[in-house]
């Protein structure tokens, strides 16, 4: 989120896309390919990537002065815990893609689950766009930046695409993937970058050029309908082509 002359972050940017690939160099240091599995979690395979949930690290200047993520150990791996609770400002993480990386990415997993919602969070109405738990993909080609916001929704329609954003150096589609639900359940994603790079930027050619993966970013808020958000992200796993 771009800052305003006063340095408090502003809501609602295409921050997350912008300003995770500039800490790139930071987020990045830490990764390796086929890195020692959290306790539980099966092995890495030979051709993919699994972050550590300490690889995640605060975008500072899309952040406030509080991170109100932890690592939480557990013997099912560890995992991310963002608790956001009023009137803290909004904190984003990133991790980025190391730099050495050649290979393309063919999926990127994680899993989700979510404590509390933030009350009347809606993502596609306007000062409600408060969300328990947001994952971001990024991309970039030449000066454009390109995210796709995945969310899990207190109220929003499960598949809706809003707040849709263009601009000559950034694109961002915000997409419900679920909606309400039981609190403390685990859901996966599994997604083809390419093909949702293509989905949301590319109108669906299957053909089109895709611009070049560049990380991920983590989200829980609730700042627009000041209550309390909380939810746990973990099993970040890069399949590699």
């Amino acid at each position: 989120m771009p800052a305003t002359p006063s340095g408090t972050p502003r809501r609602g940017g295409l921050s997350a896309l912008t300003l995770l690939l500039a800490a790139a160099p930071v987020a990045a240091a830490a990764a390796t390919p086929v890195a020692p599995p959290p306790r539980g979690d099966p092995p890495a395979a030979a051709h993919e990537i699994r972050i550590d949930p300490r690889d995640f690290k605060v975008v500072p200047r899309d952040s406030g002065p509080v991170n109100y993520y932890t690592v939480v150990d557990d013997p099912e791996g560890a995992f991310i815990r963002g608790a956001y609770a009023p009137p803290n400002q909004t904190a984003v993480l990133g991790w980025a893609l190391p730099g050495d990386l050649h290979r393309p990415v063919a999926r990127v997993r994680w899993r989700w689950r979510i404590l509390a919602f933030p009350q009347g969070g809606n993502e596609c109405q306007s000062g409600k766009t408060d969300s328990a738990a947001v994952i971001y993909l990024t991309w970039k080609r030449g000066l454009r930046f390109y995210a796709v916001k995945y969310v899990w929704s207190t109220v929003g329609p499960t598949g809706a695409i809003c707040a849709r954003r263009r601009n000559i150096f950034a694109a961002q589609d915000t997409i419900i993937v679920e909606s309400g639900g039981p609190l403390g359940k685990w859901r996966t994603v599994d997604v083809d970058p390419d093909a949702e790079f293509r989905k949301y930027f590319e109108s669906g050619n299957p053909k089109a050029d895709v611009a070049a993966f560049q990380g991920i970013g983590i989200l829980s808020d609730g700042d627009q309908t000041q209550s309390p958000a909380a939810a746990d992200f973990g099993g970040f796993v890069l399949t590699l082509r």
